[in-house]
């Protein structure tokens, strides 16, 4: 019997053990449980609802900046106007001016005491940093893109009239002649030291040269420990934190028309971002007419001719805004459909291309991680 007994309360110890591993068993809750359990179940709704809240917030947005640290800068560099607002105690135009006057020594073909220049005119070929920085760059967009982008093209443009020396009359040989010199595989960098096949090609990095101004003032701010500003120059923007009124950057692409003389800027489409660059290339602002005739200022480089796509107009975002400049030159000379080929490669890159269709009316395409930062408030058409 005694046995029994401990076998008894032996099983009904077993039972209360596998009961106590077991999460499907029913637990009972004594009285005083029951005012903690509440409380939990409260808490934890009231923590799952802020967080969702602050997740469907704009990632970036924060608080207005105070009068005392708006600042804003603005100038001419480049042939073109440069905007700069940052938030911060301090007026910095003098060194912001300082690093511009920078890239241009290095980088403007328009500058004659230039590190460019020099390199042009075969006087002096060593290349300093900023130059080697964006050959580099060049070089890996020029494979990406088929030689779509090629800073040598300079040679071309100065003969359609659009570069840094006056254009002569175009004929086929002429052009035919000068390819033999564009093909950026023929410069190559050993030491920071430029070496070319031939002589007469000629470097232009204008359609690099603008992002890359924007993001060495960018970089300059940082090192500043400023989060939050915009840097624009020409169009060509780079954007980090947030704006004055603590809210995401709103940046506006031009609706495309005929204008070379860049007076009517007549939006498009507005992008609400932070911590990107965007770059827009377009044939609708650099063009002339000759002989009922117009050419525009983008010149295909395997070509040698300017480009005739239905693309009125290539906007690209990167994290880098020299990046964006050179793939929406790029995008522009390759056309819609080698333009998306390229963009399917490439995820960390965003573009939102206007184009004219068959009948003459413009449409837009853009890439699904741009859809995210377009504010809808266009009647033109957005295909997907």
């Amino acid at each position: 019997m005694e046995k029994e007994e401990k076998a008894t309360t032996g099983n009904k110890q077993n039972e209360s053990n596998q009961q106590a591993f077991n999460p499907y068993a029913p637990h009972k809750i004594k009285w005083w449980g029951w005012p903690l359990l509440i409380l939990l179940i409260v808490g934890t709704v009231y923590i799952v609802r802020t967080q969702d809240s602050k997740s469907e917030q704009p990632q970036g947005a924060g608080k207005p900046w105070a009068t005392e640290e708006t600042q804003r800068t603005q100038g001419s560099v480049f042939g073109t106007f440069y905007h700069i607002t940052y938030q911060s105690e301090h007026e910095l135009k003098s060194s912001i001016e300082a690093t511009l006057q920078a890239v241009d020594h290095s980088l403007s073909p328009f500058n004659p005491n230039s590190v460019i220049t020099a390199i042009n005119t075969n006087t002096c070929m060593e290349a300093d940093s900023m130059l080697i920085e964006v050959f580099n760059l060049a070089k890996t967009v020029s494979g990406e893109t088929n030689r779509a982008f090629d800073i040598t093209v300079a040679p071309l443009v100065n003969l359609w009239g659009f570069g840094f020396k006056t254009g002569t009359d175009v004929s086929e040989d002429r052009v035919d002649s000068l390819l033999v010199y564009v093909n950026i595989d023929n410069v190559q960098l050993q030491n920071g030291v430029v070496q070319k096949k031939y002589p007469e090609t000629m470097l232009d990095c204008s359609a690099i040269a603008k992002g890359y101004g924007v993001d060495a003032v960018g970089l300059y701010l940082e090192h500043q420990g400023i989060k939050n500003y915009m840097v624009e120059i020409g169009g060509e923007v780079r954007v980090r934190g947030t704006n004055p009124q603590g809210d995401l950057w709103h940046i506006g692409i031009d609706k495309p028309t005929d204008d070379p003389t860049n007076t009517n800027n007549e939006v498009e489409q507005v992008l609400q971002v932070t911590q990107l660059a965007m770059a827009t290339s377009g044939n609708y602002r650099n063009f002339y007419e000759k002989d009922g005739k117009k050419y525009a200022h983008t010149i295909d480089p395997r070509t040698g001719y300017p480009v005739q796509h239905s693309i009125l107009s290539s906007t690209v975002l990167a994290q880098d805004c020299a990046t964006a400049d050179a793939y929406a030159t790029a995008f522009m000379v390759m056309g819609m459909e080698d333009a998306q080929k390229v963009l399917a490669k490439h995820p960390e890159l965003m573009a939102f291309f206007i184009y004219s269709d068959k009948a003459g009316h413009l449409q837009t395409w853009m890439t699904k991680g741009m859809e995210k930062m377009v504010i809808k408030n266009t009647n033109v058409q957005t295909t997907k």
